[in-house]
């Protein structure tokens, strides 16, 4: 049969699994699954399915469990069977109802795919549902990810009926003569997938019959030029983004504006820590007007635009109050003072016990070393050029009142050593 035919081509165009694999069918009772449970016996593939109650739609909800099991057992397919509190899962989580739902069935699928050894998990999305996701992300706004619509293999979740729509699934459980149940709430106009499958697809259909399998074609085109397109940018992001930790990255302005398009190469970057398309325009309009020190935020991140760099941070563990090593050593002929940034030598016979660690404040000032006069903290940073989020995370050394070390950059000229001193106090960063 056809329907047969194009699934398997699919398979195999998309190289999705191969005939040994052992699956993992989510089966919930409706037309989707069922074809794809129904297909995939037929083409020989070794199948186990699973199948979610998640007592949303009271007897429905256990009709369709009843209906699965009865299935599986005339194919003599493995089932198994899990119940959920949805709605208590949502309040917990403070969750919609429909992403509680994915959540706790997408868990439960990996877990099963693990302990049974499987090699995926196959859904019965298909061509329709792929064609709403395009229309989906188009009224909420997207960039080329979202043109390309549902795809294929993601994780352990392979979809092998993508290519297939909602008619063709019917038509081949009326040839096989194969019940299935329908969810009541696809009926209603309540979600956005609903209101285009049920409202927004038939207008467009009375301007092109066609539709569905135009835009179909249309995702197929974009797939292709999205690899493209990601190749392009993630080249050209290795050469322009430099990332000095976990928790923190930079791009050079001027290298960011010398690229054709700098606002895509910003979507592509900023887009997965969590800024809007909106936040991301606002950004890329930072760059051409000098304005450093403005500063953007996403859920977990902070963007700032510095005078020569846009530097990215997350906002929780990036500042920490630094852990010092302190030890007293005699000053001998041979003592050499360090010279790394990340330690200070001063003059242990000088300092007044104990020791503050604090972050500055307005108002804070020393004498840089090799200098005479005070000079205010906010001042020298400023002097050297401090971005803001260095500025954010400096620290002080304080003794007595008195800053002794401006931590990792300067000590104080009044605690240095001199041919007077017999004892220096050296104090390291610790590596954290």
């Amino acid at each position: 049969m056809k329907f047969r035919e194009e699934v398997q081509r699919f398979i195999a165009c998309k190289r999705l699994f191969g005939p040994s694999s052992k699956l993992l069918v989510a089966l919930s009772g409706g037309a989707d699954s069922i074809a794809l449970l129904r297909v995939l016996v037929e083409l020989g593939y070794t199948c186990e399915a699973a199948h979610c109650n998640f007592h949303l739609r009271g007897e429905e909800s256990d009709r369709d469990e009843a209906f699965v099991r009865q299935l599986c057992e005339q194919l003599s397919v493995p089932l198994h069977v899990t119940h959920f509190d949805t709605q208590a899962h949502a309040r917990e989580h403070q969750q919609s109802i429909e992403m509680a739902a994915r959540e706790l069935r997408y868990g439960w699928f990996q877990e099963l795919v693990k302990q049974r050894k499987l090699n995926a998990i196959v859904v019965g999305h298909h061509r329709d549902d792929n064609v709403e996701t395009l229309l989906i992300n188009l009224i909420r706004g997207t960039g080329i990810n979202g043109l390309t619509g549902i795809p294929a293999e993601n994780g352990w979740v392979r979809r092998p009926l993508l290519n297939v729509s909602r008619e063709q699934i019917l038509d081949y459980l009326d040839h096989l003569g194969q019940p299935f149940v329908t969810d009541s709430t696809n009926l209603e106009d309540e979600y956005l997938r609903n209101k285009i499958r049920l409202n927004l697809l038939p207008m467009l259909e009375e301007l092109n019959p066609s539709i569905r399998e135009t835009l179909s074609d249309t995702i197929s085109h974009l797939e292709g030029v999205a690899n493209v397109y990601h190749l392009r940018q993630e080249g050209a992001l290795k050469q322009i983004v430099r990332k000095e930790s976990a928790n923190r990255m930079n791009a050079d302005i001027g290298y960011l504006l010398a690229d054709p398009y700098p606002q895509a190469l910003l979507y592509e970057w900023l887009y997965p820590l969590g800024f809007n398309p909106s936040q991301i325009n606002d950004i890329c309009n930072s760059l051409y007007i000098d304005q450093p020190g403005k500063r953007f935020f996403s859920k977990e991140w902070e963007v700032l635009r510095d005078r020569r760099y846009l530097m990215v941070r997350r906002l929780s563990g990036t500042s920490k109050e630094p852990k010092l090593e302190i030890k007293v050593v005699e000053i001998t002929p041979s003592f050499q003072i360090p010279t790394d940034k990340g330690t200070a030598c001063v003059d242990a016979d000088k300092i007044t016990l104990p020791f503050t660690v604090r972050k500055w404040k307005r108002g804070d000032s020393f004498v840089p070393f090799g200098m005479q006069g005070k000079q205010n903290v906010c001042k020298y940073m400023t002097d050297h050029k401090f971005s803001l989020f260095q500025k954010d995370n400096q620290y002080l050394l304080v003794s007595g009142g008195k800053v002794v070390w401006l931590i990792g950059e300067r000590i104080d000229n009044r605690f240095r050593l001199t041919e007077h001193s017999q004892r220096a106090l050296i104090i390291r960063v610790k590596q954290q």
